[in-house]
C-alpha cells in the first residue's frame, strides 16, 4: 500500500476545519493537522497577493488522492484551491498501518 501525504490552504480556521472533519468522517484521511497563520505570496489574475492562510497536512493513502481532491474542491471557498499530493516514500510502520485502520471505508 502507498501512502501520500496531501497538502491545501485555506483562508480560516472555520473552513479548514469544515475540510478537516469531512475528511477524517468519511474516512478520506486518518489524520489532518492544521497549521496556522501562514503568510502566502503569489500571483493571482495580474497582480501579487499576500494573505494570511491555514495550511493542511492531510495523511491518507495515496488511492484515495482523487476523492480527497473532489471532497476538496467541493468544500473550498476558493475559486482555484492547491491540492497538491507528496508521496510518503517511507514511514514508522505502526504509523502506517494506523492510516490503514482508520482509513477502511
Amino acid at each position: 500500500m502507498s501512502f501520500c501525504l496531501i497538502l491545501t490552504t485555506t483562508p480560516g480556521m472555520d473552513e479548514a476545519k469544515n475540510i478537516a472533519a469531512h475528511l477524517v468522517n468519511n474516512k478520506l484521511a486518518a489524520c489532518v493537522n492544521i497549521i496556522p497563520q501562514l503568510t502566502s505570496i503569489y500571483e493571482w489574475k495580474g497582480a501579487v497577493q499576500e494573505d494570511s492562510e491555514y495550511l493542511l497536512l492531510i495523511k491518507t493513502r495515496e488511492d484515495y488522492f482523487e476523492a480527497v481532491k473532489d471532497a476538496i474542491i467541493k468544500l473550498h471557498p476558493y475559486e482555484l484551491p492547491e491540492v497538491i499530493s507528496v508521496p510518503i516514500k517511507q514511514g514508522y510502520d505502526k504509523y502506517l498501518n494506523w492510516i490503514i485502520e482508520e482509513t477502511q471505508r
